[in-house]
């Protein structure tokens, strides 16, 4: 896996997935905005998403193998809400980050655990 292309597509749609979300739903410039999202997520997923599938069910049988794995595109931003085994009742989620590419493991407001790191 390339880990420069995979940073730098992670970075350009977090970037892109922040810019929609400070730009009202009236906004002339939306749609066009939202459309270039999703050519980004469209791309992303054509050009890692095996490869992320595979992370994200390895993390899924580890951390939290009651809920299915998503679409990698999911897990940007805010994450995906999961019911994690070590932490059952607490509010977990995972979330994929860039710099370096990482998924992390975030319970609650109290703690947050890298459970995955791309290896250059």
């Amino acid at each position: 896996m390339d880990s420069k292309a995979l940073d730098k597509a992670l970075t350009q749609l977090i970037a892109k997935k922040e810019a929609l979300a400070k730009v009202d739903y009236n906004n002339p410039k939306y749609d066009e905005m939202e459309d270039e999202l999703h050519d980004l997520e469209d791309d992303f997923q054509d050009n890692f998403g095996d490869y992320l599938e595979g992370v994200l069910q390895d993390v899924h049988d580890e951390y939290c193998s009651d809920n299915d794995v998503l679409m990698p595109v999911a897990y940007l931003g805010n994450g995906v809400v999961v019911d994690a085994d070590d932490y059952p009742g607490k509010n977990t989620r995972l979330v994929l980050l860039a710099g370096p590419p990482r998924i992390v493991l975030i319970v609650g407001k109290e703690k947050q655990e890298t459970v995955w790191t791309l290896d250059k």
